[in-house]
């Protein structure tokens, strides 16, 4: 019914539909942006091309894992984009998480690591993202970005060793 009042285009369908779902898709989006106001975007972006193809959900799946896999796509459009207009760069050398505890890695919260994550260059975030939380193989991503297997594995493994090097720096 939630989908036939959006093809309706029922003002309140909409709404009901972007309640349902923006909670868990802001968190996608979280994943790949780099700051929150990019995530934001990303959301409004997605919601756009979810409410555009819903004609198309053939309703062979959950909706929202259709949902899901658009914003994943919508993202990685995003992330191409922005390949277009920067390099990758190394991480700065003055990023650290100013740890207070005794013991900073066991105390480390989501919204840490999160933060972590989000500072990776693009290429790295993006490929870490999509492999370690989304659970992509790296011929899927490769396929999905355009890139080699090879270029997914090495990405993957740049961005694990600077959030290594992250993480030794929060142990000091």
């Amino acid at each position: 019914m939630l989908i036939e009042g959006c093809l309706r285009k029922d003002p309140f369908a909409f709404d009901h539909f972007y309640r349902k779902y923006a909670g868990k898709m802001f968190a996608v989006c979280l994943r790949f942006a780099g700051n929150t106001m990019e995530a934001e975007d990303l959301l409004q972006e997605g919601f756009i091309r979810v409410f555009e193809n819903l004609p198309f959900f053939r309703r062979e799946g959950s909706l929202e894992g259709w949902v899901r896999r658009t914003f994943v796509t919508t993202a990685i459009n995003h992330y191409k984009r922005q390949l277009k207009f920067r390099n990758e760069v190394e991480l700065e050398d003055d990023l650290m998480i100013q740890a207070q505890q005794t013991d900073p890695l066991s105390k480390l919260s989501v919204h840490e690591l999160m933060e972590m994550i989000r500072r990776l260059p693009l290429g790295y975030r993006t490929v870490f993202v999509l492999f370690a939380i989304e659970g992509y193989t790296h011929r899927e991503i490769s396929s999905m970005l355009g890139i080699s297997e090879n270029t997914s594995k090495s990405q993957l493994s740049r961005a694990r060793i600077s959030l290594q090097k992250i993480l030794l720096r929060v142990r000091n």
